[in-house]
């Protein structure tokens, strides 16, 4: 005799309704499977929703207005250091992910990710394992690998990325972003979206703080 499996008890916590509304479409099909117990609008409301529902998985995103989705992640860990989270994230970071692991998130995945794999990953963290995006997964390995050697590459320190890295060199050079975004041969939106990163990073609001920020700090000389 089969004994039938109950589906996953997810609770979505996002600071847009419409990203909740878009996920609970996504997984309506695998309802078998998955099935959305209940969701928060903003971290403040998370920590009730969740305490009320007690959902098998969390599934959050990272960047949240207030309090973060990491914030969330260590809060609810604290209280439960059961409590499986998923970050669910539009940021291609690995500093994120290592932040992510740091607070107790039982897997990192990027908001591009299909239905039914992401399904499949919320199976595999009930299961008890951890979910990473896997191409992210290939170069944190390697962030790490670099790290444990003390092979640095400029502002490493800071929390910058590589490629982070390259882009503000081009910006303390006085490249254009459409100059960077030729000579790496990606998209220009691409490299704004970079630079967002490093802004928040190296706490600054402009290509003129971000340079003064690497010339003080001698990330680049």
């Amino acid at each position: 005799m089969t004994v039938a499996t109950q589906p996953v008890r997810i609770v979505l916590v996002d600071d847009h309704e419409m990203v909740i509304e878009g996920l609970k479409a996504m997984l309506a099909a695998f309802s078998e499977r998955v099935v959305v117990v209940g969701q928060a609008v903003g971290a403040e409301r998370a920590l009730s929703v969740i305490d009320d529902l007690d959902p098998d998985i969390v599934l959050c995103d990272v960047r949240m207005e207030g309090s973060s989705g990491l914030d969330v992640c260590r809060a609810l860990r604290e209280r439960n250091a059961e409590r499986k989270v998923v970050m669910l994230s539009v940021y291609d970071d690995e500093q994120y992910l290592f932040q992510a692991l740091r607070v107790g998130a039982s897997g990192y995945l990027l908001k591009s990710i299909s239905s039914d794999e992401l399904v499949r990953q919320l199976e595999f963290v009930h299961r008890g394992e951890t979910a990473i995006d896997p191409g992210m997964a290939a170069r944190a390995a390697d962030t790490a690998a670099r790290l444990q050697r003390d092979e640095f590459w400029p502002g490493a320190r800071q929390g910058l990325t590589q490629r982070e890295s390259e882009i503000l060199s081009f910006v303390v050079d006085g490249l254009s972003n459409r100059a960077i975004a030729t000579k790496l041969v990606i998209g220009e939106e691409t490299v704004k979206s970079h630079l967002s990163s490093i802004y928040r990073k190296l706490g600054v609001s402009d290509r003129t703080g971000a340079v003064a920020t690497a010339l003080r700090e001698g990330i680049y000389r």
